[in-house]
């Protein structure tokens, strides 16, 4: 062999050697950044999953939670044998063919509807039912609600058990109601006074309401016009009334009167002299003179 035959063939296995070396590190480094993506995704996704399973053991997702004399419809598809149509019993449970007694109070549809499923497969009385339970009318956990309201009673704490929503689903304040509602709790007795209308704009934080709570809405606190207005009669007192918004809801002074000659009647005091700006309060008289020709 020729030595500068010698040389090229040293050359080439030492060039070998180097691109296996150097194709085993790119390989390394391939893997070493596959695997540290696939732990930065897998941290990534992990924060996602978490509220998830927090909110399911916090019991922050759930539905309605049955109680005593809610009636309820149990149906296994497929086997009507096993449906049934019942109350929740006082103690809290239900009776299913077969299977027996069955505590329903604290659950929901679907844990009760689960621990069905679990019942009848332990027992060997099915291999793989669906159940589904549905609750037909709703009677453990409701608000009272009375007074000038649309639709006056026992409002079910079925959908939200915020005072906003049970008020609209009362059908809301009758003009003739005070704009304000007074909430008992049926806890500790203790009252809260809450005013309707900052409610509805979201000017006052909205409460969550508790079953046997009862709200009221009393007779609004009237201020009276007399005179010469289109319609003279009472008016509900809202909040920071003055002469001229009560004469501005009676539809303004008639032909014959002044706006600018106003008396004032309050308690027992004898009628004096307002204007339009004079701040009322419950039961004042106003008495819209005559013109002076």
């Amino acid at each position: 062999m020729h030595p500068e035959d010698g040389v090229g063939t040293m050359a080439n296995i030492a060039h070998s050697e180097a691109g296996k070396k150097s194709g085993g590190a790119s390989r390394a480094v391939f893997v070493g950044a596959s695997r540290a993506a696939a732990i930065a995704g897998a941290l990534f996704l992990l924060p996602l999953a978490v509220p998830t399973t927090a909110l399911a053991q916090s019991g922050q997702v759930q539905g309605y939670v049955l109680g005593p004399n809610d009636n309820i419809t149990v149906v296994v598809y497929g086997q009507n044998e096993f449906n049934v149509q019942t109350r929740v019993k006082p103690d809290g449970s239900i009776v299913m063919p077969l299977i027996g007694k069955v505590q329903a109070q604290g659950k929901t549809v679907i844990t009760l509807a689960d621990e069905i499923t679990r019942r009848l497969v332990a027992g060997n009385y099915l291999k793989d039912p669906i159940v589904n339970v549905e609750v037909t009318e709703y009677n453990s956990k409701y608000v009272r609600v009375a007074g000038k309201v649309g639709v006056p009673g026992l409002v079910p704490l079925d959908r939200s058990n915020k005072l906003l929503d049970v008020l609209l689903r009362s059908g809301w304040v009758q003009p003739a109601g005070s704009q304000f509602i007074t909430i008992r709790r049926a806890a500790d007795g203790k009252e809260v006074r809450i005013n309707t209308e900052e409610l509805a704009r979201g000017n006052t934080a909205d409460i969550a309401l508790d079953p046997g709570d009862t709200l009221f809405v009393a007779d609004a606190e009237l201020v009276y016009l007399t005179g010469a207005v289109a319609r003279p009669g009472g008016y509900p007192l809202k909040p920071g009334m003055t002469v001229a918004d009560v004469i501005a809801q009676a539809g303004g002074v008639g032909p014959t009167g002044s706006s600018g000659r106003v008396g004032l009647k309050r308690g027992g005091a004898k009628e004096t002299d307002a204007d339009q700006q004079t701040k009322l309060e419950a039961g004042d008289v106003i008495h819209i003179r005559e013109r002076l020709f």
